[in-house]
Parts: structure tokens; sequence; C-alpha cells
């Protein structure tokens, strides 16, 4: 029985920062690699962000590179989205998913064969 559970969105003025966090439990984090996506309204979920599941490597979407950062922290059984320079573009549901990863090195940004999924967390960002 697996849950992922965000928290930290709202609504932020264009340019503003948010971290976006994800308590995850029903299962030891650390072989796990972790994902953000994000879903806005009328388009298909994207994969933003992901992190291996020895924390050591990560990857990012273009539209998000440069001002976003993953990070985790297996002892709190948390991933975390940094959110900084925040475009109205960046407006969303927020989900974060963990996919088993014995590779430690390895992360994914599609939305495939992810073994759990928080219920996501509303960014709006808007001035």
């Amino acid at each position: 029985q697996l849950q992922l559970v965000e928290s930290g969105g709202g609504l932020v003025q264009p340019g503003g920062s948010l971290r976006l966090s994800c308590v995850i439990s029903g299962f030891i984090l650390e072989y796990y690699a972790i994902a953000w996506f994000r879903q806005a309204p009328g388009k298909e979920r994207e994969g933003i962000s992901c992190i291996s599941s020895s924390g050591l490597n990560t990857d990012y979407a273009d539209s998000v590179k440069g001002r976003f950062t993953i990070s985790r922290d297996n002892a709190k059984n948390t991933a975390y989205l940094q959110m900084n320079n925040l475009k109205p573009e960046d407006t969303a549901v927020y989900y974060c998913a963990a996919k088993f990863a014995p590779p430690r090195s390895v992360c994914y940004r599609a939305p495939n064969d992810f073994d759990g999924w928080g219920q996501g967390t509303q960014v709006t960002v808007s001035s």
C-alpha cells in the first residue's frame, strides 16, 4: 500500500518561488526513483523532473531547466521540487510519483510503470 502526498502548492506571482514536498510512505524509498509531473488544463501530463534512487542523478524538462531543482531526503521519506522564477505557464497540478529503480543512477520522466502517485497539488502563477 503505497502513498505519496504532495504539499506546498499555492498562488504565487510571476517570478516568485515555491517548494513542493512529497512525503512517501508504504515502501522503502532507497530503491525508488522519484519524478515530478504536472498537468495544466487541456494539456497532457508532463514529466518535468526526476531524481535517481541514489539522489546523484537528475533530469529536467527543457521547460523548467535552470529554474526548478529536484532533491530527496530518504531519511525523511520526502522528495522536493524547488521552483524558482515561476511563470504563468507553470500553472498546473503537480504530482509526484515513485518508481522502483534498482539501477540507482537511473531516473524516469515518462509516466508509465510508476508504482505510486500522489494526489496532486495546485500551483497557480498569476499576478
